[in-house]
């Protein structure tokens, strides 16, 4: 008896590790974009974009993330998409791609911006600081949604290690 209860028990783990295995395989494929809304605080759209460009795939799916929450002002001066991309690979942001980890500290907080300070531990052990400031703006779908308005040079803190 005990025997058969112990197969039932493994098929059963199996079932739910194939379960798990298929969730976690068709959930890294394709990312689910957020899109801004107005519940989303000022944190959150920080925290979204930071855990898009550390989980980003070959697909950059993280950087699409990143990109959607970029505000309307900005998106003037870096251009599209496309262009957006090659900055984010560019020597002043490709430290936020796949990093290790980050922390989210509030530097400064009005009605209609936040200034927070971003500490990135990139993949290669460096600490490195950024100013990200999130504002306010009426996007054509979203009254008073939140984005990242500008996003500053890191500040190097040597390795950690």
């Amino acid at each position: 008896m005990s025997k058969r209860r112990n197969i039932k028990e493994d098929m059963e783990l199996k079932k739910v590790l194939i379960t798990l295995f298929f969730i976690f395989f068709t959930k890294s494929l394709s990312a689910e974009i957020v899109n801004p809304n107005e519940k989303l605080l000022p944190y959150d759209v920080v925290k979204i974009q930071l855990e898009a460009l550390k989980n980003n795939n070959e697909n950059d799916d993280g950087i699409k993330q990143t990109w959607v929450f970029a505000h309307p002002e900005n998106k003037k001066s870096t251009g599209p998409y496309a262009r957006f991309r090659i900055m984010i690979y560019g020597d002043q942001y490709r430290t936020l791609l796949n990093h290790t980890s980050h922390k989210i500290e509030l530097l400064m907080n009005s009605p209609n911006k936040y200034i927070f300070k971003i500490k990135i531990l990139a993949k290669d052990k460096q600490l490195l600081f950024y100013e990200w400031h999130v504002e306010k703006a009426s996007e054509n779908n979203c009254k008073d949604c939140w984005f990242t308005s500008a996003v500053s040079m890191p500040i190097d803190q040597g390795n950690t290690i």
